[in-house]
């Protein structure tokens, strides 16, 4: 019975290697694909004065996961992905998305400014709380 892998993507070169290979492993098992992005307002943005009216968060995540699939996958594997966009915290969101999956893929950091960090935040809390087993892909070296 095939099962359902999800996969976190942010657009960065971690993110989009997690991708890669869960695309390979869903191929492998005959699991179907599931990548999520969630998206959240920074928390300074509910005082800040000057955010355009027609600023759409939504949009712009919807825009991000299709280049992400686009510049990864063979357009035929893309075609097949879920797609799932989330309002929210996106270790959350992969969290919760996770639940009744077979494996939750996420790269081992995508876009903060903690480099130096071995693993990113969504990384390591999706490692502590996801519901199912997690594969956290290793991105370069830099």
């Amino acid at each position: 019975m095939a099962g359902r892998i999800v996969v976190g993507v942010d657009g960065s070169e971690p993110s989009l290697k997690a991708l890669q290979w869960a695309a390979g492993q869903a191929a492998l098992t005959g699991d179907s694909l599931q990548a999520v992005i969630g998206w959240e307002y920074p928390a300074s943005w509910t005082t800040a004065p000057g955010v355009p009216p027609d600023f759409n968060p939504q949009m712009l995540a919807e825009h991000s996961l299709d280049e992400s699939l686009a510049k990864a996958l063979d357009p035929a594997v893309a075609a097949g992905v879920t797609r799932t966009v989330v309002s929210g915290n996106p270790a959350q969101a992969l969290v919760d998305q996770a639940e009744g999956a077979s494996l939750l893929v996420v790269g081992d950091r995508g876009y903060s400014g903690f480099k130096a960090a071995v693993l990113g935040s969504v990384s390591s809390r999706v490692t502590q709380h996801a519901p199912c087993p997690v594969v956290v892909v290793r991105g370069t070296g830099d």
